[in-house]
């Protein structure tokens, strides 16, 4: 089934949202500052990502950028706007400043959906972040990725120190933050930052695909597998056992599992008819 097309409103700001047959696209759409994000495109990023989240007809998310980059990370403007506010506001400004980018990043990381990064350029500190916040990264030939907090005397705040060293290890993790060094395609496909290449002519295409393949199966089964495959590395396998159970108590009640062993009944129950 076609979701129907977003409105006009949809598509004229800082970030442009398309949904079809289930498949929804979300552009960063600020090419001109490579996709940085400011504080005006990061509220757009939260409605469109609490959209899609609710939306029972959307089965899975590809996040791509306009133009040249992904997103080269925070908008230097808005840290200069923070560095000049009054002394003794720049702490709390900076505390509340950072509940809305984790708030932002969790939606994306927590989403019970398929969620693949389709990266098209440079994904640079905050950039990087969200690219890893997805369940798959899928780049093009111009792609790289760049922990480059160090370079303005910050740490990687979106995510990016949880997210990295689960994809390639501790150490690796720890000198790519640590030296803040771009991480080209060839590398980043080694180091399993990103999972797949694609032309850049086909980036997109190729990514809305395999979100359709991601998500083809129970909306149930992988919104709670999801769950809890995003927290294996914090529990214990007695954890994993109990909120498994849970899960697939759930499961078992649910439309699709129902339905699709009748199908198989049915299907076995043909075959011993026609033997």
């Amino acid at each position: 089934m076609t979701h129907p097309s977003p409105s006009p409103a949809e598509t004229a700001g800082l970030i442009e949202l398309e949904v079809d047959d289930g498949i929804a696209t979300l552009w960063l759409n600020r090419p001109d500052k490579r996709n940085a994000m400011s504080d005006a495109m990061r509220s757009e990023f939260i409605d469109a990502l609490e959209r899609i989240t609710y939306d029972p007809g959307i089965r899975a998310l590809v996040l791509t950028g306009r133009g040249k980059g992904f997103c080269a990370g925070g908008d230097v403007a808005g840290m200069e706007k923070r560095m000049n506010a009054p002394q003794g506001e720049v702490g709390f400004n900076g505390w509340s400043r950072q509940q809305r980018v984790h708030h932002t990043q969790s939606l994306l990381h927590d989403m019970p959906k398929p969620t693949i990064a389709a990266v098209n350029g440079a994904a640079s500190g905050l950039g990087a972040d969200t690219a890893l916040a997805c369940d798959f990264v899928i780049a093009s030939e111009a792609a790289s990725f760049t922990w480059s907090y160090i370079n303005r005397g910050i740490i990687p705040d979106g995510g990016g120190m949880y997210f990295l060293p689960r994809r390639v290890g501790l150490a690796k993790a720890k000198e790519l933050i640590f030296t803040g060094r771009k991480v080209e395609l060839d590398e980043a496909l080694r180091l399993g930052i990103a999972d797949r290449q694609s032309s850049a002519d086909s980036l997109v295409k190729d990514a809305q695909a395999l979100a359709a393949e991601m998500s083809k199966g129970s909306a149930t089964a992988l919104a709670l597998g999801k769950s809890i495959l995003n927290q294996t590395f914090e529990m214990s396998s007695h954890q994993v056992f109990a909120q498994g159970s849970q899960a697939q108590g759930i499961c078992y009640t649910s439309t699709e599992h129902r339905d699709s062993v009748m199908a198989f009944l049915a299907k076995g129950n043909a075959k011993k008819g026609a033997a």
